[in-house]
């Protein structure tokens, strides 16, 4: 339970340590945004590879269910983009148009869409905790995508700043998002120990709907300004440092 609490704490204080910086950032140019995103990227094609989908498969003979899993997950998060904005909207780059035009309501459809993100999120680092032998908690994923909540919680700031929302009200908005990979992750370690044949579902539905964000989201992003060289390299360098930290701590 400690190691649960750890992992909930960890994603949780990576977002708010990210809007806390983000607080100084009005704007990130295209260059940056792309590579961070692109490290970002590779960082959590990494963990939901070596994290939740090989432990998945060896954990069980019915294959058919991971798979069945993986297509379930990422299912899960076409039907939330239909209600949501992309990533473009995200970074407050590109803003799109909406029904209203507002941009105050263009903006918070962008905090749904990171908040609607965070709790299959938090999800998948509970049922990665679930899939522990031994006491010893499998920490890949929640490092990987604590990573990757550090320049998220970036993101979430400056727009809404832009907009006109107070620095106390963005701050908490901050906060309550943080939050909700909390519930995500507790949510994750439950039904990841409801049973031995749930357990690698649950696991293939996160590992899925974490590459449907990368795949659908993060790298036609990271491709859209012209600076898809630098946002590949970024993404080796992030999908290698976590190949390199489960090494080195596992």
């Amino acid at each position: 339970m400690v190691q649960v609490w750890i992992s909930a704490a960890g994603l949780c204080g990576a977002t708010i340590i990210g809007s806390a910086i983000g607080f100084f950032i009005k704007k990130l140019p295209h260059r940056l945004n792309d590579t961070v995103l692109g490290f970002c990227a590779g960082v959590m094609l990494a963990s939901s590879t070596i994290g939740l989908l090989l432990p998945a498969f060896e954990g069980t003979h019915y294959w058919w269910w991971v798979a069945l899993g993986v297509m379930a997950g990422a299912m899960f998060l076409n039907v939330l983009d239909l209600a949501t904005p992309h990533l473009h909207a995200i970074t407050g780059l590109d803003p799109e148009q909406h029904r209203n035009g507002s941009t105050l309501n263009r903006v918070l459809l962008f905090v749904l869409a990171i908040a609607l993100h965070k709790l299959p999120e938090g999800m998948a680092a509970g049922v990665s905790m679930s899939s522990a032998v031994n006491g010893n908690a499998d920490w890949t994923v929640s490092i990987g995508i604590a990573l990757q909540n550090v320049p998220e919680g970036m993101v979430i700031i400056a727009p809404l700043l832009l907009a006109g929302v107070s620095r106390i009200r963005t701050f908490a908005i901050a906060i309550t998002i943080g939050l909700l990979e909390v519930i995500g992750v507790w949510l994750g370690y439950a039904l990841g120990t409801v049973s031995e044949l749930l357990l690698p579902v649950m696991m293939g539905f996160a590992g899925g709907a974490m590459l449907y964000v990368v795949s659908d989201e993060m790298i036609p992003e990271t491709h859209a300004h012209g600076y898809q060289k630098q946002a590949t390299y970024a993404l080796l360098v992030g999908f290698m440092t976590i190949i390199l930290l489960d090494k080195a701590i596992f």
